[in-house]
């Protein structure tokens, strides 16, 4: 059974006075952007619930989806032995894809998955998935805001709950 991941115990989250120091990156595809918005709006909503400054949260836009994982890697600083800290504590990446009549939804989708995989790999800094991969239209509002909850949100407690494992 599917149920609403956008409702959460906020007592498993860090402190704000903890979180008030912390940095953290939204990046949205503009496809879809009925469904992408309303998710980002949601991620930045709750990072800034729990004490998150507003001056610490970039949002920044892509145009679809294969495109978030370029626009990630790009702030996450190559790690070396000196250094490895990012500027971001955590990355949030939004997007919707909607399957369609040719395989190039599965493309996509493969695309995104294992490039951020890969950038999660790395360890420097957690790129949380929020990505819906939906069957149709209808879906994509249920996961944005709908009856099942908001994606955003989830990515966003997701990415405060990642960047302070300890």
């Amino acid at each position: 059974m599917t149920t609403d991941l956008s409702k959460y115990d906020s007592s498993v989250l860090p402190s704000a006075d903890a979180l008030q120091r912390q940095r953290y990156a939204i990046i949205v595809a503009d496809w879809n952007k009925e469904y992408t918005a309303p998710m980002a709006d949601g991620a930045k909503q709750t990072l800034l619930e729990h004490g998150v400054l507003e001056e610490n949260i970039l949002v920044k836009h892509v145009p679809g989806t294969v495109e978030l994982t370029y626009a990630a890697g790009r702030l996450i600083p190559q790690p070396n032995i000196n250094n490895r800290h990012s500027r971001f504590d955590a990355i949030i990446v939004i997007g919707c894809v909607i399957k369609g009549e040719t395989p190039h939804f599965d493309y996509v989708c493969q695309s995104v998955t294992n490039g951020v995989a890969m950038l999660n790999t790395k360890g420097v800094t957690p790129v949380i998935f929020s990505v819906l991969t939906v069957l149709n239209e209808k879906q994509a509002k249920e996961r944005s805001g709908g009856k099942l909850g908001n994606k955003g949100i989830e990515g966003a407690v997701t990415a405060l709950r990642m960047a302070n494992l300890g």
